[in-house]
């Protein structure tokens, strides 16, 4: 168990100030239209992902997920993490990509991928600026999770952004709205 002032230096780091002031989820992209590319490392398998490369290969779900430190995660999408990587084989099985992007830095993110033995892609965006390029808002130290579906050709086919009431898509209706279900 962490005591109160390891807890504390692990959450108070630049990510968490620059993070700190709500802002709403309030993202512009339109459906039927391509999303920002982005180039993240991928920690989970060691190599880096450009999304434009599964442009006219297969249909990718972008989940930007919540974790504050790799040892503290957000109640609300510590589960969502979980059954991502359940069910990424069958999300795979199906010709569909799931790429997880979270707000932490590499090295954190290799100990979630090790405590909670990901499968799931895992990318690291610790400066934020995917978070802000999808515009899903922030607040308490960290950027709030959303989902994002692309279809085959990369063009934006659902969009799931943060609330209290539904913080995360279900991975029945990611793959609904994949078009693959």
């Amino acid at each position: 168990m962490l005591s109160f002032a390891q807890l504390k230096d692990l959450i108070l780091n630049r990510r968490f100030w620059d993070n700190f002031f709500p802002r709403p989820a309030t993202s512009t992209l339109a459906l039927g239209n391509t999303t920002p590319d982005f180039e993240l490392e991928d920690i989970t398998n060691n190599r880096t992902i450009k999304l434009s490369d599964y442009q006219n290969q297969r249909p990718v779900i972008v989940a930007f997920t919540r974790i504050f430190t790799e040892k503290v995660y957000c109640p609300l999408c510590l589960p969502h993490i979980k059954e991502l990587n359940e069910k990424y084989e069958n999300l795979t099985d199906r010709g569909i990509e799931l790429l997880t992007i979270a707000s932490i830095d590499p090295q954190q993110s290799q100990q979630v991928v090790s405590d909670l033995g990901l499968k799931i892609p895992l990318l690291s965006d610790s400066s934020c600026k995917v978070f802000q390029s999808y515009q899903v808002g922030q607040a308490l130290g960290a950027p709030l999770p959303a989902q994002f579906v692309l279809d085959r050709e990369g063009k934006l086919n659902y969009k799931h952004l943060f609330s209290f009431l539904s913080p995360n898509a279900s991975v029945e209706k990611l793959l609904e709205q994949s078009n693959i279900s």
